[in-house]
């Protein structure tokens, strides 16, 4: 049996540091534009490539936290798909699911990064999705997906009603499903273990509604199980059981953003994976994020079990609270 079997595209990521270009906010500072020079040649500090995509990295985060981890996607015959398996192998991620578009090319990014904050540039080349047969897994964990992926997830929520013991089930949604709506995923919603969204989808998803605790219990509305929605530096918070936790950010000197998300979440379901509790959970979390945003990319900084525990006993005074 797997530990984790990861569902969503891959691509590779070029990440482009540049520091001659503004930024300009409205006046809650809500709404943020990078600004360049039009038509003008903007100088590159640093040029750097990398294997990504949310599912991707999270398999890989799975694998490095000792998880028995597949990976489903549909990657292209060019180099960037061959390079995407490479480096899966070398991971140990298992590639029994993944599917070569012949002829086809892989999905592409780049990465604007400035001042520690990232613009992504995205490209997804169309697919025909459809979910493999896949063997008896303790968790599943979707994600960002190009588009035409409405028969995958039917067929995802039919798998999951009729798979017994049923898999748990991790949720982030990328943007062109939650660009289909609430009413458009509520099925995977309700069927969800634990729901990850950064504080600005979750306000896509079920409206602006004030303090952080009513905007988890509106998500838990929707469905999951249990709510972690991510708040950059303001921490993550998770509802679970009526109850509400923060969780503060670790002090580390952050130099890029990309898979801040992504590995939080697979250090939240590593830890659920392998016995821990849900505030143990949010710790694990904490401390992937961390250790990622430190380096360049989202897969350099993903820890294994023995790293995140270092982590966490350095910063062993921060703790979740309950609000």
């Amino acid at each position: 049996m797997l530990d984790l079997i990861s569902i969503g595209d891959a691509t590779l990521d070029t990440f482009v540091k540049i520091q001659d270009a503004s930024v300009m906010c409205t006046l809650e500072k809500e709404m943020c534009m990078l600004c360049l020079n039009y038509a003008d040649k903007i100088p590159i500090i640093r040029l750097d490539q990398k294997v990504a995509g949310n599912a991707c990295n999270v398999a890989v985060g799975g694998a490095r936290l000792d998880l028995k981890t597949a990976f489903y996607s549909i990657i292209g015959s060019d180099d960037i798909g061959k390079r995407i398996t490479r480096a899966m192998k070398t991971e140990g991620v298992s590639l029994k699911y993944l599917e070569i578009d012949k002829g086809k090319p892989s999905n592409y990014s780049v990465v604007l990064n400035y001042k520690g904050e990232r613009t992504i540039l995205v490209y997804h080349h169309p697919r025909r999705y459809r979910l493999p047969k896949l063997e008896p897994s303790r968790w599943l964990y979707y994600t960002s997906i190009g588009a035409n992926h409405e028969q995958l997830e039917s067929a995802l929520v039919k798998y999951l009603k009729n798979t017994h013991p049923r898999p748990k089930l991790g949720f982030n949604p990328g943007t062109h499903q939650l660009r289909k709506g609430l009413a458009r995923i509520r099925d995977v919603l309700r069927m969800t273990t634990v729901v990850f969204l950064n504080k600005e989808e979750a306000e896509g998803l079920v409206g602006r509604v004030g303090d952080i605790k009513t905007l988890l219990h509106r998500v838990k509305e929707t469905g999951p199980e249990i709510v972690v929605i991510t708040d950059g530096g303001n921490g993550s918070f998770v509802h679970n059981n009526g109850e509400c936790y923060c969780m503060p950010v670790f002090p580390i000197q952050v130099v890029e953003k990309t898979g801040a998300g992504d590995s939080f979440a697979i250090g939240f379901i590593g830890a659920l994976a392998h016995g821990h509790p849900l505030n143990e959970a949010l710790r694990w979390g904490t401390a992937n994020s961390a250790s990622v945003i430190a380096k360049i990319g989202p897969q350099a900084g993903l820890l294994t079990q023995a790293g995140i525990k270092q982590v966490i006993q350095k910063y062993q005074r921060i703790k979740p609270r309950k609000i």
